[in-house]
């Protein structure tokens, strides 16, 4: 196992990576000071997890209640953000709960924006069980549902107790949701660390083929890269939207096409080829730095380009619905080079308009 540590004064906490770590009770009882607590997951991650989960919470004498959600990025809304406060309220808890996120990335962030909601703020765990929910979305306390003009764009900034990352998990993840966790790793190496970039593209097909070692290897450096930068800048008014490299045009892409017609990593892959585009148009990488952006995500078997209709006046009109844009600016994260990103609203808008044409025919 392996601990890394989000550096957030009062507010810190571990992550934990590694093997089996569902069959370490005290790992996740030590971090449960209450005496009652609500797990919360989802129709597929239930029937493989939630019984041992039960079992483990309910063997230290721990009331423990369950609510179980249906599955997919289209039922992340406030609507079915309710049952998790219908469960809670019928079980009559109080604000001494804990709350478990046990799933992915949309579990998370619903169960974590529960417990900032609930009695104004109750302790919360989460348990990753997808490659993106366990690199990227279960560290660093952003939670938030999504709205009909945009996604995330309701939610809060609220900390976990903990994050436990059981790569055994992983075991189950078909191949389509491996590949989309695999593009928020290779954002990390896109944004700040070239080296790790440059082993992403060595170890490609270990990874995709899912070597232990190798993906064990993979969280690591990129919760550490997560980690560093969200104790720099917790709720994002600086170099915390670095992150978000590919998010503006992927988000349009998730909202314009339908939630869950693109998974959140295979839309982040098209809006990265598309930030490189622009960051190319703009003479800031080379053409030979976007094709080797896409090779390596060919080589994780995620899409570069949109398949859909949406159109650049689409595009355009759901960019201007996002959390970066200021006084009417869109402002983009873009690359000076492979491993050096920058949040921008100095880009010409024709190159602009050219990256959307092309990526719009």
């Amino acid at each position: 196992m392996k601990t890394l540590q989000v550096a957030l004064g009062d507010r810190s906490y571990p992550i934990y990576i590694g093997q089996n770590l569902l069959n370490e009770p005290q790992l996740l009882i030590q971090h449960i000071q209450a005496d009652s607590v609500c797990i919360v997951t989802n129709t597929t991650v239930a029937p493989l997890y939630l019984e041992d989960v039960v079992s483990t919470l309910k063997d230290q004498g721990l009331q423990c209640e369950t609510v179980i959600l249906p599955d997919g990025e289209s039922f992340k809304t406030l609507t079915v953000m309710n049952q998790i406060f219908d469960g809670l309220l019928s079980a009559k808890l109080s604000r001494q709960v804990t709350i478990i996120a046990l799933g992915g990335g949309v579990i998370g962030d619903m169960a974590g924006f529960a417990a900032a909601c609930y009695q104004r703020g109750v302790p919360f765990i989460q348990i990753p069980t997808t490659l993106l929910s366990q690199v990227d979305s279960s560290v660093g306390g952003k939670t938030a549902v999504n709205h009909a003009l945009g996604k995330n764009m309701i939610g809060a900034f609220y900390q976990p107790q903990c994050v436990i990352a059981d790569t055994a998990t992983l075991n189950t993840l078909d191949d389509r949701q491996l590949a989309s966790g695999l593009a928020e790793v290779i954002k990390y190496g896109l944004i700040n660390d070239p080296d790790f970039f440059t082993w992403i593209e060595d170890n490609i097909s270990g990874l995709v083929e899912r070597d232990p070692t190798l993906l064990a290897e993979a969280i690591a450096r990129s919760c550490q890269d997560k980690a560093d930068v969200v104790a720099q800048d917790e709720r994002e008014q600086g170099v915390r939207a670095l992150l978000n490299l590919g998010h503006t045009f992927g988000h349009a892409i998730e909202t314009g096409l339908g939630y869950g017609t693109y998974l959140h990593g295979e839309a982040i892959a098209v809006g990265m080829v598309m930030a490189a585009d622009l960051s190319c148009r703009q003479g800031w990488i080379k053409k030979t730095d976007v094709e080797r952006i896409k090779a390596l995500l060919s080589a994780a078997h995620l899409p570069v380009s949109v398949e859909g209709d949406l159109s650049s006046e689409d595009f355009m009109q759901l960019m201007a619905v996002d959390k970066k844009v200021q006084a009417g600016v869109i402002r983009l994260v873009l690359l000076k080079g492979i491993g050096q990103a920058i949040l921008s609203d100095d880009y010409d808008r024709d190159s602009l308009a050219q990256t959307l044409a092309e990526f719009t025919q």
